[in-house]
Formats: C-alpha cells, structure tokens, sequence
C-alpha cells in the first residue's frame, strides 16, 4: 500500500529539460567542450549539475577538480535564474498533482537540481506548502542512478512523519529519466515512469511498474488500483 509520494523535479513537474542542455552546453562552450542535445539525452540526462560536468569533461578528455566544477555550476546557476525569470513551462496540472496527493499523502521531491531552482518553482506553482521534505542536488550524498537520494528522501519522511513508519516499498516515486527509475528501484521503492522525457518501452526496461503520459493521470484512486497489491520489484 502506497504511503507517501516522491517526486523528481525536472521533466516531472518543470519542463526545462531543454533549458538545462541550453545551459549545460553554453557553459561547456567556454570550457572548449562541445554537446549534441543526442549526447546530453543519451548520456547525462539524470545526473545532476556536478555528476554532469565530470562525466562531459571525462569524455572529453579534460581534467577537473572541484574548484573547476564549482565555478561552472554557479555559471550556470546565474543564467538558469535570468531565464527563468523570463518565464518557466510547467507541465500541465503540476500543481494540482502535487496538492490533490498532498491531500492523502507525505509528498517528498528528490532531484539533482539546486534546491533554490525547486524552491523557486515551487512558489511560483503555489505549493511550497504542500511539499513536505525535498532532496536537491546540495544535500544528495550521490547523484542518480545511484538510490542515495531516495533514500535519504525516505528517511526525512520517517523523521517528520514517525507515526507512519514508512519501509521503502511504501513509497512510490515519480520519474521522467532511466537513471531516476534506476534510482528509485535501486532504494526499494515502487516508480510510475512518466512519458514527457523516455518512451514508455524504455522506461519499462528500466524498471518502472507503470508508466504514464500525464501528471493527470495520477490520483489517489488511480494509485490505490495501480498499487495496492503490487509488491516491489
């Protein structure tokens, strides 16, 4: 039985996928680094900004240290904010989602973005409240696939909600990536792919126990038939 609900952030609730790889790639440019969008969703779409930089300059045959990587993620920090001040898509019904599941649920968000980047999108969904606890690439001991971030997500909800007593299997996660379903399978957790990122077959072969189109789609009701006999995987 489904207990409490995780979210990833980019390609969930924010559609700024794209504005990533923007950013991403001009920030590598100055370095002498160059991405193709096919690189970027191929390869480093689910890492967060660090995981990101190391992997592309070790690809690329750079050298790095973590004076280097701190330098571009706050580059590309700077600029995420000028553009989204300019206006930021989110896919529709993000914030009826998250508040009609926070209505029955701990909702929790685990995401390799900067947590002043959820913050931000939260408060212009209007839902900063309804979001109980939230993992960002800041406090991640290790970036996706790796399932640190789910579970240190999990064991912020048992220290707020100790009357639950919350097991792993509990939870069900909500992710666009391959690396994010890995994650949260990889932490015990049941996982609804959601199709704005991967094709449904992929995220399948990744693990996922269901797979949607639409943030629409998910509802208590719809959770409970989906889930309520569904062992982990």
């Amino acid at each position: 039985m489904i207990s409490a609900v995780i979210f990833d952030f980019n390609g969930v609730l924010v559609d700024d996928e794209s504005v990533h790889f923007d950013l991403f790639r001009e920030v590598l440019e100055q370095e002498g680094v160059v991405i193709t969008y096919q690189d970027y969703h191929d390869r480093y779409l689910g890492y967060d900004d660090a995981g990101c930089f190391e992997h592309v300059l070790e690809d690329a045959g750079q050298s790095y240290d973590d004076a280097r990587i701190a330098d571009m993620i706050a580059r590309k920090g700077k600029r995420y904010f000028e553009v989204a001040e300019q206006g930021l898509k989110f896919f529709p019904d993000a914030a009826g989602t998250i508040a009609r599941l926070a209505d029955r649920y701990p909702v929790a968000i685990n995401s390799g973005a900067l947590r002043a980047e959820i913050l931000f999108s939260l408060e212009r969904l209007n839902v900063r409240d309804r979001v109980a606890f939230i993992v960002s690439a800041e406090e991640a001991e290790r970036c996706k696939p790796d399932p640190a971030g789910y579970v240190q997500a999990l064991d912020g909800l048992r220290a707020m909600f100790p009357g639950l007593e919350l097991e792993a299997a509990d939870c069900l996660v909500i992710e666009d990536s391959l690396a994010g379903i890995q994650s949260a399978k990889g932490a015990g957790m049941k996982a609804v792919g959601i199709t704005q990122t991967y094709p449904a077959d992929e995220l399948t072969r990744s693990g996922a126990d269901a797979v949607i189109d639409g943030l629409s789609t998910l509802t208590p009701a719809w959770i409970d038939e989906t889930f309520a006999d569904v062992p982990a995987k």
